[in-house]
């Protein structure tokens, strides 16, 4: 697997900040921000015919369904 892009990195860095700030003090802006960051990191070309693997290594293994 290809190591994640630092631009797809940095987004999910930025969602994670600016949703903390939201739950801490809900303003639209922030709102919008979520949203837009949302979006770069969900269709980012890097997603493309990948699965769970991939969103794993972005999220950490506490997203990957155990083995049965």
């Amino acid at each position: 697997m290809s190591p994640i892009p630092s631009d797809l990195a940095h987004a999910q860095e930025e969602w994670r900040a600016t949703y903390r700030r939201l739950a801490a003090r809900p303003q639209t802006v922030q709102r919008r921000r979520l949203v837009h960051l949302s979006m770069q990191v969900l269709f980012h070309p890097y997603w493309q015919d990948r699965r769970t693997g991939a969103w794993a290594a972005l999220h950490g293994a506490r997203h990957v369904p155990a083995a049965s």
